[in-house]
């Protein structure tokens, strides 16, 4: 295999894994959902809000543990060139969320949010800590809103995506996905992620 074909089968089988990670997401989602509502009573958007506020604690947690003279440092060792800032990680996961929450609610994103770029003007560690709160605030409205009768009624909206359920679970392992870099973000700046330090 040459080596133009064996980078293309990275990448091919990187996607691959992606899709199918947040489709057994999609599956567990539902399943716990159903087991949840069934042992417990509990309604759809409580199930989903269940896993918003086990991503916030885990997102607003490690945003707040990067001290405000590293939330510009981005690495630079290795292939990483054009890498996010620590600071436009957490915007850009601040911004998704905010998106998602809109699509939810039938409502239209600004243009920063359907970038997943979030505001210029926010740029201070408080600034984006507040951002990112708020954007959690909005998913939580957002899944306060879902019900058994429109978890899965078609939106429209273009794309692979196209419930209420589908964009839930997109702000949720799209957290997640930010959170594992956020992650190593702070230990390449020499600290330890709250979640580790429990």
């Amino acid at each position: 295999m040459r080596l133009f074909e064996a980078e293309e089968f990275i990448i091919l089988k990187g996607a691959v894994m992606k899709l199918f990670s947040r489709t057994l997401m999609l599956l567990s989602l539902v399943v716990l959902g159903q087991v949840a509502l069934s042992q417990t009573k509990i309604n759809v958007n409580q199930a989903l809000d269940f896993w918003i506020s086990n991503a916030e604690k885990e997102v607003v947690s490690a945003a707040d543990a990067m001290p405000e003279e590293k939330y510009f440092f981005a690495p630079t060792a290795g292939e990483f060139t054009g890498a996010r800032t620590f600071a436009q990680q957490v915007k850009h996961l601040a911004a998704n969320n905010y998106r998602m929450a809109a699509y939810i609610l039938s409502q239209t994103p600004t243009a920063d949010q359907e970038a997943e770029t979030g505001p210029d003007a926010v740029r201070s560690k408080t600034e984006v800590m507040d951002y990112v709160k708020g954007s959690f605030a909005a998913l939580h409205r957002a899944a306060a809103s879902i019900n058994e009768q429109n978890l899965v009624q078609p939106l429209n909206r273009q794309g692979r995506q196209n419930t209420r359920l589908q964009f839930a679970e997109d702000a949720v392992a799209h957290s997640y996905d930010h959170y594992g870099q956020m992650v190593e973000y702070l230990r390449m700046n020499g600290i330890v992620p709250p979640a580790s330090r429990r």
